[in-house]
């Protein structure tokens, strides 16, 4: 794969997840209710931001947990070895913001859905992603959404956070030919 364009470097990035959060909060009139869940890796690591950004904007703390959806795939038949899930509350009655870093076939989110349902049943489920890149395969649309970045099938769209890889930023990524 070659590198074609950086979309969104460390600024660009903060700026989505700030206008993320503004959107959640409006949506939602406020944070009362609503807790955050991050779908790991990357969007665990985003839902944490927009949770630390709800408590600056409202001064309230939001719960926020991770997701693990590894046994909710229907592409990846493994059985994980421990299940990295870590959701210390409950989700019942609650608004559940999920969040991911890439939206693309639906499918991650579809399996996220599931594994939330099994914890709970929630008041609502909302989607925020930082980058939507189309080609759903299921019926899924985000309800935030960082960038919409149509992108051919043979792309690749890479995110980083600066928790796993050292820097923010999301690069598309060609076929070499």
């Amino acid at each position: 794969m070659k590198k074609k364009a950086v979309i969104l470097d460390e600024n660009a990035i903060n700026r989505a997840v700030t206008r993320i959060t503004y959107e959640i909060l409006e949506q939602n009139r406020g944070a009362e209710n609503l807790c955050i869940i991050g779908i790991l890796s990357r969007g665990a690591f985003l839902a944490e931001r927009i949770a630390k950004k709800i408590n600056e904007i409202e001064g309230i703390s939001v719960e926020c947990g991770q997701l693990d959806i590894t046994p909710y795939r229907d592409d990846k038949r493994q059985i994980p070895e421990a299940d990295r899930t870590k959701i210390e509350f409950d989700i019942g009655d609650k608004v559940v913001i999920l969040v991911d870093d890439v939206i693309y076939t639906g499918r991650s989110a579809r399996a996220a859905i599931d594994a939330v349902i099994k914890r709970g049943r929630p008041q609502r489920i909302q989607l925020a992603v930082l980058i939507d890149r189309g080609h759903r395969e299921i019926p899924i649309r985000p309800d935030f959404i960082g960038k919409n970045l149509p992108t051919s099938r043979e792309e690749r769209v890479r995110v980083q956070v600066t928790e796993i890889d050292e820097c923010d930023s999301v690069t598309i990524f060609e076929p070499e030919e």
